[in-house]
């Protein structure tokens, strides 16, 4: 029998050590993997639970408007000076006078043709805007000295829905004034009574018209309100009850209105913060005064809009630093059309000259009169008092 020899097979220790370093290798990849997937799913548990909470935040109700003590607490911008240098920019006088004044320059005695005319004027002018402000009429029939007589106040508001309100203010009819028998053709057109404060507030709101839609856009708690009132002059001699037509049936209206809609303590007239009345603008060198401690720090706004832009260089034949607006100085208060706000308890800032014009109720009270500079000036403040107060 032939014997049958068996030899080993030769070992490779090189490719078991191989082998098992692999194997190795592939057990420290899979634990890296499970511990990434760990991670990764805490990682998406944590973002979920935070968005969760992100969004029951967003869900819960804002805070309800305090319309009385929001407006007590009310803090307005500072904006810097490149950005008001860029603001004032925007006031043109030519257009204030062209486009928004010179309409305004004729008679305009409530329920006239002349009235309507400028009533339409008003209604163009802020149609033309970006913004889109929310425009109404607020008309009556009232008795006066010359029987009923058909008032309209306009309403112009840049976001209804807004809490609380801005009101800036001027009345546009003009007063009755008998004609001079020496010269009959002449009339009564009331230029700094009240043809330019109309006119400032429409080159207000065009000048930032931009400005005022992109605040408005933010849905902010602090809107901007015009009212033009209608019969603010007296028809014979000025009483409580031949005066302040418009400003009386608009306090009263806005008085009636629930606001916010379906609230049941507060109306429109709580939701205005402030309440700036123009008026007797126009003539050179006008001083203003405070009439009211409760708006003194708005007043103090003033004061300091027209000191910043004197520094700035930014006011025309201005050669004092304030000039306009001076403190703790009384000069009594003024009957005007700010009465029926501030009787139901609305904060005044009443921006009139004082003492007033010497043309005052005259025929002589004419475009002649009107100080360029002056209005420019006034308006520029008034643009700055604006962005700080809306924080535009």
């Amino acid at each position: 029998m032939k014997s049958v020899r068996y030899r080993a097979a030769p070992v490779r220790w090189g490719n078991v050590a191989r082998c098992r370093c692999e194997q190795t290798w592939m057990c420290r990849v899979r634990l890296l993997l499970l511990c990434f997937c760990l991670l990764l799913a805490m990682t998406l548990t944590l973002a979920l639970s935070l968005s969760n909470h992100h969004t029951v935040y967003h869900d819960l109700p804002p805070r309800p408007p305090d319309l009385f003590k929001d407006k007590l607490t009310h803090q307005p911008g500072n904006p810097t000076v490149a950005h008001l240098k860029r603001l004032v920019s925007l006031v043109s006088w030519e257009r204030l006078w062209y486009a928004h004044l010179r309409p305004f320059l004729t008679e305009r005695q409530p329920g006239t043709r002349g009235n309507r005319a400028v009533r339409n004027h008003i209604f163009s002018r802020l149609d033309s805007l970006a913004a889109g402000w929310s425009v109404d009429v607020d008309s009556f029939i009232s008795e006066t000295p010359r029987g009923p007589i058909s008032f309209s106040n306009i309403l112009a508001v840049l976001d209804p829905t807004a809490p609380r309100r801005l009101l800036l203010a001027c009345h546009y009819d003009s007063k009755f004034i008998p004609a001079d028998p020496s010269e009959p053709h002449k009339v009564f057109i009331g230029a700094s009574d009240s043809a330019v404060p109309c006119a400032m507030m429409l080159e207000l709101v065009t000048a930032l018209d931009l400005h005022l839609k992109k605040h408005k856009q933010l849905m902010p708690r602090v809107t901007l309100q015009l009212a033009f009132f209608d019969g603010g002059e007296a028809f014979e001699q000025w009483s409580q009850t031949d005066s302040l037509y418009g400003s009386r049936h608009l306090a009263e209206y806005m008085s009636s209105i629930p606001h916010p809609v379906g609230a049941e303590q507060t109306t429109l007239i709580d939701a205005v913060d402030l309440l700036v009345l123009l008026d007797l603008i126009g003539a050179p060198d006008p001083m203003f005064v405070n009439h009211f401690e409760n708006t003194a720090r708005w007043f103090d706004r003033l004061i300091a809009a027209e000191k910043r832009l004197h520094d700035m260089g930014q006011l025309s034949s201005h050669p004092k630093e304030q000039s306009y607006f001076v403190k703790d100085l009384n000069m009594g208060p003024v009957e005007d059309d700010h009465l029926p706000f501030l009787q139901k308890g609305v904060p005044v800032l009443h921006m009139i000259a004082t003492p007033f014009p010497s043309f005052l109720h005259t025929l002589e009270d004419t475009a002649d009169k009107i100080h360029r500079h002056t209005v420019e000036n006034l308006t520029k403040v008034l643009v700055v008092f604006l962005a700080e107060y809306l924080r535009l």
